[in-house]
């Protein structure tokens, strides 16, 4: 994205920094010197480090308040209070170490909010390499100080990370002298500290120069005698020390290379040319160089006496006749510049080859600053906000150009039509949208998803030409071949949208094409841990490069598109390798004494699955079309690997893949905002931490969600929650049962809450026999509840829900009880009853706003539902090879129980059931990746009242093969059954989605 110096907005004048100081430069014998006009001789330069070579923590706390609703000036506050005695400054010193600086700075912001802050984050962004970034400006400075033989030293208040290093982001090289606070106990403005540094540079205070963003550090240093700067904007920061030195700071022309081999055109003929055209008699040189970016026309700077020009021109080679029209560019440019749109001044077009081989044209050279990065980083927000802004005036500007007056009434289509709004940028592209509509006195356009598909098809065909002229070293940029690679994830964007555009029209139309079958087959009996078959598809012919998800209904894994086919294979296999035969150990810690802690072997495959890219596959490609948090499957290729998890009861938390994290984490992506996002949704992903979702209560029908009672009332800056509420559960793995007792705990069971003990949390007593789980909200990890209550009980029916994002060590969240299923815990996750008793939660927790909860709801639990689904019929395949191999080993009255009549019947009815069920639930998935959850709605009902029913019959005929075997947790019969019976509450009752099913059967096909 190029932001150009012609966009007039006052706004924006801070950007540009473009004038070059030119001063006399004095050299005298000895070591360098450098004399200003003044007549002072400087001989080092002295950086502070925040704020002046990388981004202060002021800016940075100033990004992450309003990232995370954190009221203005809150960290800043924080790190003043106590002065010299304060935590900030104590860190500086290195009195405290980061874990124990920490701890301090977040009780002190909590104190001042009387709210968790969480400071964690605030000082992972502030040591991230995305922010601790030195200034470009700063380092040309560096390098051209040093090329004049003055020395330069850092002298920044500093302090060590958590692994004993300090944080100094930046190259050692740059520097001869760096002092930093941490390493001599003692922080600026003690004076102590300038003079160590001017000690070990070996000068006096006259003569260096220190630059620093503080002004209580620059009145110590030049009560000292040393020349200061302050710096509140490194540009203007570098162009008062080029003053004070007397030498540029800032030379050469940004973004160019010396000219590629390829791109090589001939210098002579160009400059007879243009001292005929600007009526040059100079002899001096003419200076070539090339721009090192865009994908399409070479680009070349050139200098010729004094004049600063830019000359684009044809690549070379065999081109398409309409491509790369130079000729086009320069009227539309031309044409522009009389409309009063701002764009460079454009001198002239030569059509003639024989000056450099193609044709070009010319114009004036326009400095400014080319942003590669749309998030803009190191701007302050309204700087970012301001630079925006000016785009989508320009872009109005240009769409509102009389196309006839201006003489161009024959070029291309006029109207919003042919606008790429795709790369718009930090707005959300819905506010962007709207933006360029008021100023252009449009109505929202209803069909954008065409837009959108039409812009991303064309960006996919340029790039693959990019690509191609990468490989005969044609190409402009020299990012062209990775750039070039991006084409197939581009053009799937625009398929994605081009489904959703087709189905919003033709979306009343019945479906009328045929789905495919398949037939399945298991073989080879293995142990009762292990798989005892695979699938395959006898009947489908071997994938070919069109038939992908994309396009007709994925029936089978060996049709998916060859990436999401090698991620199937690869999962496969891990599961082969990893987690069947870690199954029996698992099973062990469920049933031990030590099973209220997360298993280490569970934590241990979390890793291995991550570095083997199994991670976090579960979020739907439409929810993060950009890949940022997941795979980017679609709903389709996601089932078929959910339904392999789901032959393990631990293969989705494994994975990170497990409800209700899912939910939540794909409730945060839709419905979040980034700060939001930042706190909570980055921790789930990584699986740091884990959530829990409340909604149920005990006192009301709760199938129903309009029904809940729990109240959030607006107070101040706060929502003040009260509620009571039960099956709040943080982890979706089966129960198993317990064995055994542990020790007492001084904590009272009846009254358990977050602020119990610990050891109470670990090792609680046994209640009414079983040991209380430590369920979703009792878990260390869980640090989120997702809490749905009600805002106005006075709304309408539907608009009086609302959801909260509650921090788990919020006051006032208490524990009555544990839950058991069927008698059985689900440990370490578990299912709790809780009371919510005067929870005060920020206002900005609220999602979307108040009056949305039931539109969340409904969007969370059907991409949820999908998944468990899918995992039941991984259940029920499971259940099947284990009753098919339990069967042909066992013998009763005198023959094998594969020989019995019975058996055989009940085995050929599992297998029907299962793949009824399997084409059900991809169908429904087919059909919310082509018109979304909302239009599904029919098939997701349908797979509800399905898939548990279908799970629970499968697994009871493998337990009734079994005999009493099958009760046991010697198999994984009984968990699964168990959990597929909890489904048909937990995914709602099946008398729902039976009277939903009938009503929109009903509505749609009278």
């Amino acid at each position: 994205m190029c932001v150009r110096s012609c966009f007039q907005s006052p706004r924006l004048q801070w950007v540009w920094r473009t004038a070059f100081l030119k001063h006399t430069q004095r050299r005298h014998q000895g070591s360098h010197r450098w004399t200003h006009l003044g007549g002072s001789t400087y001989r080092a330069v002295i950086f502070d480090m925040g704020g002046v070579l990388i981004p202060s923590p002021g800016r940075v706390a100033a990004e992450w308040e309003v990232q995370n609703r954190i009221p203005s000036g809150t960290i800043l506050k924080a790190l003043m209070e106590g002065g010299e005695n304060g935590p900030w400054m104590r860190f500086m010193r290195a009195e405290i170490t980061a874990e124990g600086f920490l701890r301090e700075f977040g009780r002190l912001c909590s104190e001042m909010l009387k709210t968790s802050v969480p400071v964690d984050s605030f000082f992972s962004l502030l040591t991230s390499e995305r922010v601790a970034k030195q200034f470009p400006v700063m380092t040309e400075a560096i390098t051209q100080i040093r090329a004049k033989g003055l020395q330069t030293a850092v002298l920044s208040n500093n302090f060590y990370l958590p692994n004993q290093k300090s944080f100094l982001p930046l190259d050692r090289k740059q520097f001869d002298v760096i002092v930093e606070s941490c390493m001599e106990g003692i922080c600026k403005p003690d004076p102590r500290i300038y003079k160590l540094c001017l000690e070990q540079l070996g000068l006096q205070p006259s003569e260096s120069i220190f630059l620093d963003d503080l002004g209580t550090n620059l009145k110590e240093a030049a009560r000292l005698g040393i020349h200061t700067i302050k710096v509140n904007d490194p540009e203007t920061a570098v162009k008062e020390l080029e003053a004070l030195l007397g030498f540029t700071l800032r030379v050469g022309v940004p973004n160019t290379r010396p000219v590629k081999k390829t791109m090589e055109i001939p210098k002579d003929s160009l400059q007879k040319y243009l001292k005929d055209l600007l009526g040059i008699q100079t002899t001096g040189p003419l200076e070539l160089l090339q721009f090192d970016h865009g994908q399409s026309n070479p680009t070349y700077y050139i200098r010729l006496a004094n004049r600063d020009l830019v000359l684009r021109k044809k690549p070379p080679g065999t081109l398409l006749p309409s491509a790369h029209a130079i000729e086009r560019e320069f009227r539309i440019m031309k044409a522009l510049a009389n409309a009063g749109v701002p764009v460079p001044n454009v001198l002239d077009l030569c059509e003639d080859s024989s000056v450099i081989g193609t044709p070009f044209y010319v114009m004036e050279y326009c400095p400014g600053l080319i942003y590669k990065d749309p998030s803009l980083p190191g701007l302050e927000p309204s700087h970012r906000r301001a630079i925006y802004t000016a785009m989508n005036t320009v872009l109005c500007k240009i769409h509102s150009v009389d196309l006839q007056a201006v003489g161009l009434e024959d070029y291309g289509k006029q109207g919003i039509n042919d606008c790429d709004l795709t790369q718009l940028g930090i707005p959300a592209a819905e506010e962007y949208f709207r933006m360029y509509c008021l100023q252009m006195g449009l109505p929202p356009t209803e069909n954008w998803n065409f837009y959108m598909a039409f812009s991303f098809f064309r960006v996919a065909a340029i790039l693959q030409g990019v690509y191609k002229r990468s490989l005969t070293g044609q190409a402009s940029s020299t990012y062209a071949e990775q750039t070039g690679k991006l084409t197939e994830f581009v053009s799937n964007l625009a398929w994605d949208f081009a489904v959703k555009e087709g189905f919003r029209v033709f979306k009343e139309m019945p479906f009328t094409n045929p789905l495919t079958r398949s037939y399945h087959t298991w073989a080879r009996p293995q142990s009762q841990w292990c798989p005892t078959g695979s699938r395959s598809y006898s009947s489908v012919p071997e994938a070919s490069p069109a038939h992908t998800s994309r396009g007709g209904l994925v029936i089978s894994p060996e049709s998916l598109s060859p990436p999401v086919r090698e991620l199937y294979h690869r999962l496969k296999h891990f599961m082969e390798q990893r987690v069947y035969p870690a199954e029996p150990e698992l099973q062990s810690h469920q049933a031990s004494a030590a099973r209220w802690s997360p298993s280490p072997l569970i934590e241990d495959l979390k890793e291995k699955a991550k570095a083997e890219g199994l991670w976090n596959l579960f979020l739907p490609l439409e929810a993060d079309p950009e890949k940022k948090y997941g795979a980017g499957l679609t709903n389709v290729e996601y089932a078929h690997l959910c339904e392999l998890m789901g032959t393990s009861l631990y293969a989705p938390e494994v994975c990170n893949c497990s409800a209700p994290d899912t939910g939540n984490m794909e409730l945060l992506v839709r419905y979040g905002t980034e700060a939001q996002k930042a706190r909570w949704l980055i921790p789930l992903l990584e699986g740091k931490a884990r959530s829990c979702f409340a909604m149920t209560e005990p006192q009301v029908a709760s199938s129903d969600a309009t029904n809940i009672e729990a109240s959030i009332r607006e107070e101040d800056s706060f929502y003040v929650i009260n509620g009571h509420k039960w099956w709040i559960t943080g982890q979706g793995r089966p129960p198993v049962p317990t064995h055994g007792r542990m020790p007492p705990c001084t904590c009272d069971p009846r009254n358990l809450s977050t602020s119990c003990c610990s050891f109470c949390f670990g090792q609680l007593p046994f209640l009414g026999g079983f040991l209380a789980p430590r369920s979703g909200i009792l878990d260390p990890r869980c640090q989120l509840c997702v809490f749905m209550g009600k805002t106005d009980p006075h709304a309408p029916r539907h608009r009086q829900q609302s959801v909260l994002l509650v921090p788990m060590d919020t006051p006032g969240i208490k524990i009555i009880r544990p839950l058991t299923v069927y008698g059985l815990e689900d440990a370490p996750g578990g299912h709790g009853e809780v009371r919510f008793e005067h929870v005060r939660v920020p206002k900005e927790n609220m999602v979307l706003g108040p009056g949305r909860g039931f539109e969340i709801a409904q969007g969370r639990l059907g991409p949820g539902r999908i998944h468990h689904c899918m995992r039941l019929i991984g259940f029920s395949e499971r259940a099947l090879a284990l009753m098919k191999a339990r069967v042909k080993s066992r013998l009763a009255f005198g023959k094998p129980l594969v020989e019995q009549g019975t058996v055989l019947a009940d085995i050929a009815q599992s297998r029907v059931e299962i793949e009824q069920a399997r084409l059900l639930v991809l169908r429904a998935a087919h059909l919310m990746d082509l018109a979304g959850n909302k239009a599904a709605a029919l098939d997701i009902a349908m797979i509800k009242m399905v898939a548990p029913s279908m799970a629970s019959r499968v697994i009871d005929r493998a337990i009734q093969a079994f005999g009493a075997a099958g009760l046991s947790s010697d198999y994984p019969l009984a968990q699964f059954f168990t959990w597929a019976r909890a489904l048909r509450f937990a995914d709602g009752p099946d008398e729902v989605h039976r009277a939903t099913v009938a009503k929109l059967e009903l509505k749609h096909r009278i």
